[in-house]
């Protein structure tokens, strides 16, 4: 039973909480899952339904005082609300039947023109940003491509092995090259591990740089070498 259980989590692995952590790490894996889950979803449909929000509007007025949630006077409800909400889903999303259900929505949405794009869009976002799947990456790093001179940025993702490793007789590592903004797709490359710059920042912070294209760039940790001050002697 447990095995069956670890194969449909290996097919499904956004969604998947490993059993052996503790019962906030689980929580909180939850939520985040539950994040991942209806983010894109919520999103989606958000941006749909401004097309047609005036005629929601024109609903309220209809509706009487103690059915109308804005009447109820509950400060963080709302709150409450959302994050038991978001950590429900994100349980029953771990589970056999929430995959498939999960998987149902997945199909009907990218075959619905117009939304499907959007929510493509969307969820490899929210993928890339809360997904496990992303520890995957263990360093940032810099590599010359696509030719000499011009540097790209990558991410390690591990020590090349197997039949790739033995027919080079160097220290190779795995590396993947993002698109931006959406990192989810890119080219795996297998280079030289003297090739391979490793930088400071964190896998999370190199990911937003991805995405933003550049414009979210993280401080320098390394404090700055003082450079020694060249004394000019007047000449003559």
């Amino acid at each position: 039973m447990m095995s069956q259980e670890n194969q449909g989590d290996q097919q499904t692995p956004k969604v998947s909480v490993p059993f052996h952590i503790g019962v906030m790490a689980r929580l909180r894996a939850y939520f985040f899952a539950g994040i991942l889950v209806t983010a894109p979803v919520s999103i989606t449909f958000y941006l749909a339904w401004q097309f047609i929000k005036f005629m929601d509007n024109q609903v309220w007025p209809f509706i009487p005082p103690e059915l109308n949630p804005q009447n109820w006077g509950f400060p963080g409800f709302g709150l409450i609300v959302v994050v038991v909400g978001l950590t429900l889903i994100g349980m029953l999303t771990a589970g056999f039947v929430g995959r498939i259900l999960v998987k149902l929505y997945d199909l009907i949405l990218e075959r619905m023109p117009v939304l499907s794009g959007i929510y493509s869009a969307v969820k490899q976002i929210f993928e890339t940003m809360l997904a496990q799947k992303a520890n995957a990456f263990r360093e940032v790093a810099l590599i010359e491509y696509p030719r000499p001179g011009i540097w790209t940025m990558a991410f390690i993702t591990g020590n090349s092995r197997g039949e790739i490793a033995s027919m080079f007789d160097r220290d190779m590592v795995n590396v993947f090259v993002p698109t931006t903004p959406n990192p989810t797709s890119g080219f795996l490359l297998f280079l030289p591990r003297a090739d391979v710059r490793v930088l400071d920042m964190s896998v999370e912070e190199g990911l937003k740089m991805v995405i933003s294209t550049g414009i979210l760039v993280p401080p320098h940790r390394k404090a700055q070498v003082e450079q020694p001050e060249l004394k000019l002697t007047p000449a003559g």
